[in-house]
């Protein structure tokens, strides 16, 4: 039975990510979902609340996979100023490999929804604290200093961001090869002195 509810939630989760991307936000409603889902809209009351409890889980969601991915990198590499390339190289793979969690925890538009709740928006949070600290270790080991990592990761987190939605968008040139341009992208990143972000 814990099994069928878990498989259940599942597939309400599933099934309204897709429709988001495929509708949006101000389209979608519980019935919709239900009839994708093909249960009662009482079942989908059941798991949710309403409409914004079951987009806060999906861009939770999101946020626990890449948070998950870049833990990973923290552990996996001792080197902070490695660490720092490896954390930017990964936040834009995980957004290539998961345009539609993405563009959710990203791009929809906040007005049509109830505020993301505050213990999760702290958790989601830790994307750029992670971030923050590998600058400034890095910046630290050359003898630098930055003096406010977290503002320094948001501005380094603008332009991953405006290149992947470029890319999610398609208007790069076709004859620019994408991987070419991230990872151009990123060593312009790397290259930045970083004394020069304070």
């Amino acid at each position: 039975m814990v099994k069928k509810r878990k498989d259940v939630r599942r597939r309400i989760l599933d099934v309204t990510r897709d429709l988001l991307i495929k509708k949006g936000l101000s389209q979608l409603s519980i019935r919709m979902i239900a009839a994708h889902v093909g249960c009662s809209v009482g079942t989908i009351y059941f798991y949710f609340d309403n409409k914004d409890e079951l987009v806060h889980a999906l861009i939770e969601e999101g946020f626990e996979k890449l948070i998950t991915i870049q833990e990973n990198v923290e552990t996996d590499y001792s080197d902070p100023c490695i660490r720092f390339e490896m954390l930017c190289r990964n936040y834009i793979s995980f957004a290539r490999e998961n345009p539609e969690y993405y563009e959710i925890m990203f791009t929809l538009n906040q007005q049509q929804m109830a505020r993301y709740p505050s213990e999760k928006y702290r958790r989601a949070r830790r994307t750029l604290d992670i971030l923050a600290d590998a600058l400034d270790k890095c910046v630290e080991v050359n003898s630098g200093k930055v003096k406010d990592p977290y503002f320094s990761a948001h501005l380094i987190w603008t332009f991953m961001h405006g290149l992947v939605t470029l890319l999610q968008a398609r208007r790069i040139d076709h004859n620019i090869n994408e991987d070419k341009i991230v990872n151009a992208t990123i060593e312009q990143i790397i290259r930045l002195n970083f004394d020069s972000l304070e």
